[in-house]
């Protein structure tokens, strides 16, 4: 039989379930007619090419085998003897990895089927995942699948916002409660969370010793449209359904945004954002894209958590803010500590804000998400003392003499910001609240 047919069956094979030496054993014997001796080495091979993955394309089996030697040398020598004697055929089937298999998800198994869960036709859906990267050459913006703002950083870089459109973002909300909302979160993980936040996050760390303080960089845009992939089909979804699902909650920026922005000098940055933004990444502004980050880091979260573990420490991430905490003899070897943690992280595909690495002991302030945790959670004098100003000149000159930054509600900003400190420290959040209520709204 021809080598690329072979190719294709064996990968078939191989992807056709879980990644066991011995049900792949099994699989291959089935598939090819008889036990060879080839198959064992073969597929202890295979295990510990998909270790550092999850759940590899069809496409990256065939080029692992391709460049097999032992595959290889195998068809040489029984080429006139190897037969496939069972195809794999029939429709693709969920097959989850062993964890998500007691997840409660939609069962969907075709592109036919994916487009009548969110009640479009299949060109519909195809013109909104946008695999080909369209959207990134059209010109119009009637075209476009998002709504862009640039954002420049005090630090010189840019945040861009990209809030999709109206039907996109249904789309979106329908996957986030019809499938990401059913994935359990790393319990590390505590930002854009239910049931967790900003305290959850640093209550583990009120009253240490040290803590260590990292922040990562272009979080949203660093992970890449076929990361978003990979984490629906260990969900289960064939191939063709995970990458039109990656490709709905993925965005290819396009070209002219950056025309738009700045001057002449602002070349440089506009370069390196465009550079950052030109392939299809998690937009920081869809409903999917905080809950897509959480399971893209959830290998870090758990290598972090055990790294923390192993040196006597404490581990909590809310999206791009990490935080260790530990005792005299964590702060002994913090500064080693913190190399270890940005190998792994640079090994995971993130970049280090090396500028914003802190370590914090118990003789100045600690503070993390605006929280201070020396003694017990609290807001920041400086903060507290600007928001309370406000309000008592809120009460005095009126409301509009303090709306300086133009707020559309300022009501409901000043609520917002209330409602922070009320939840950090409530006896401090009351007596705000009492100044607020003498405020009068026209």
């Amino acid at each position: 039989m021809p080598f690329s047919s072979l190719l294709r069956t064996v990968a078939a094979s191989f992807v056709a379930g879980e990644t066991t030496t011995e049900e792949i054993i099994a699989r291959l014997s089935s598939t090819l007619g008889r036990r060879w001796r080839w198959l064992g080495p073969l597929a202890q091979r295979y295990v510990k090419f998909v270790s550092a993955r999850t759940r590899p394309r069809h496409s990256e089996v065939v080029q692992f085998l391709r460049h097999d030697a032992g595959f290889r040398r195998a068809w040489s020598r029984h080429k006139n003897e190897i037969s496939i004697e069972q195809w794999l055929s029939g429709p693709a089937q969920m097959q989850p990895v062993t964890a998500a298999a007691g997840w409660d998800l939609p069962a969907i198994e075709s592109i036919g089927e994916l487009a009548a869960w969110f009640g479009l036709t299949v060109s519909e859906l195809l013109w909104f995942a946008d695999l080909k990267g369209l959207g990134y050459r059209q010109k119009s913006e009637k075209l476009h699948h998002y709504h862009y703002r640039i954002l420049p950083k005090p630090s010189g870089e840019i945040r861009l916002i990209e809030a999709p459109k109206p039907r996109l973002r249904e789309l979106q909300r329908h996957i986030l409660s019809g499938i990401l909302s059913r994935i359990p979160p790393h319990p590390a993980g505590h930002g854009f969370i239910k049931g967790r936040s900003i305290k959850t996050f640093v209550l583990p760390h009120v009253g240490q010793h040290v803590i260590l303080r990292m922040d990562l960089r272009h979080f949203f845009p660093s992970f890449r449209a076929a990361r978003i992939q990979t984490i629906f089909r260990t969900t289960g979804y064939p191939e063709p359904v995970a990458d039109l699902l990656g490709g709905i909650c993925a965005n290819c920026t396009p070209r002219d945004v950056w025309n738009k922005y700045g001057s002449e000098s602002d070349y440089d940055c506009r370069w390196q954002a465009r550079v950052l933004y030109c392939r299809p990444h998690l937009p920081q502004g869809a409903p999917t894209s905080p809950a897509l980050a959480n399971l893209c880091t959830y290998r870090a979260d758990c290598r972090l958590s055990g790294l923390a573990r192993s040196a006597g420490a404490r581990f909590t991430r809310s999206a791009d803010d990490l935080a260790f905490s530990g005792g005299a003899d964590f702060g002994r070897h913090v500064e080693r500590f913190s190399t270890h943690v940005a190998a792994i992280l640079l090994e995971e595909g993130f970049d280090v804000h090396y500028r914003k690495t802190r370590v914090m002991r118990q003789g100045v302030r600690q503070h993390l998400a605006g929280v201070v945790l020396n003694q017990h959670v609290n807001v920041m004098r400086a903060d507290f003392d600007r928001l309370k100003a406000t309000l008592t000149n809120c009460v005095r000159l009126g409301p509009k003499s303090q709306n300086r930054e133009s707020h559309s509600s300022f009501r409901s900003h000043l609520e917002g910001r209330m409602a922070f400190v009320e939840m950090i420290n409530p006896a401090k959040g009351k007596r705000l609240r009492a100044i607020f209520d003498q405020i009068h709204w026209e």
